[in-house]
């Protein structure tokens, strides 16, 4: 955790260049209008989306006969861009689908300036 503001606790966010490099199938959303988002402490405060996937508050650190596994479900517990789901063939496609298209680097928008050289 990083510093409190307005008795929040402001958690760091661990994207580099719009990528979450430390997952190896995660992928980039350079260029895509989607904000990577940084953690959040859920209403059972636990860190999600720090990647770290242990809080001491976690139920799945003070597992117990009466703990009741519907309460980790529902969108609290999912993290809007550092997810694991993100990694999935279906999602990554989503994701790169959002990409406006580069052309080449000396590309000319008009003429094709290679014309005739080779």
């Amino acid at each position: 955790m990083k510093k409190q503001t307005n008795n929040k606790p402001e958690l760091e966010n661990l994207a580099i260049n719009e990528t979450l490099p430390h997952q190896i199938n995660a992928p980039s959303f350079e260029g895509t209008g989607i904000e990577i988002e940084p953690p959040f402490i859920n209403s059972y405060g636990v860190v999600i989306g720090d990647s770290k996937y242990a809080s001491p508050n976690s139920p799945l650190e003070n597992w117990s006969v009466d703990t009741d596994p519907e309460m980790m479900s529902g969108d609290e517990w999912i993290h809007p861009t550092n997810d694991i789901g993100w990694n999935s063939a279906e999602n990554r496609e989503m994701v790169e689908s959002n990409k406006k298209p580069q052309g080449f680097p000396f590309m000319h928008p008009t003429i094709d300036v290679s014309h005739g050289k080779d």
